[in-house]
């Protein structure tokens, strides 16, 4: 292999996914990739992964519309287009959903060839159904997977 030529950067704005950040595009320029920047809309909805709860006001779940979507689209893009240094070929993708299981589609569904995300998320709840997206995304994913942790935090037994 010659490198990487898509890179699906997945964030769901952590302090670990920002790290993941830099090592996403970093690759990006090296290899040349293209770089698919995914969020998954967090839902609280354990069974109706389509209503989201990040977007809506406080204590509220809304559906997940095209209108949301392309709404939380235009915010993911002005949190980090100014970051992508030379990384010049980018895709920007807002899905509903379980994080993991729209990870996982979308790189089956699309050439990727690496994933990189933070070795931890913001959500302990989907941790607790499924166990963590990363371990999930590691296990299924059908290519090499990147797993960025933050090095400020020590984990102890």
């Amino acid at each position: 292999m010659n490198g990487y030529q898509n890179i699906l950067y997945c964030t769901d704005f952590s302090e670990d996914a920002e790290i993941a950040l830099v090592h996403a595009v970093d690759l990006a320029e090296r290899y040349g990739a293209k770089l698919h920047i995914l969020h998954v809309l967090r839902s609280d909805m354990r069974y109706n992964p389509t209503d989201t709860s990040e977007t809506a006001p406080p204590g509220e779940v809304i559906y997940a519309s095209p209108e949301v979507i392309a709404q939380a689209t235009v915010q993911l893009k002005a949190r980090y287009q100014g970051r992508l240094g030379k990384a010049e070929s980018v895709a920007w993708l807002v899905k509903p959903g379980t994080a993991f299981v729209e990870i996982l589609r979308y790189a089956r569904e699309h050439p990727v060839d690496l994933i990189v995300m933070g070795s931890a998320g913001a959500s302990a709840r989907e941790q607790t159904h499924y166990g963590s997206t990363v371990e999930q995304v590691s296990r299924r994913a059908p290519c090499h997977v990147m797993a960025i942790k933050n090095p400020e935090r020590t984990y102890t037994l």
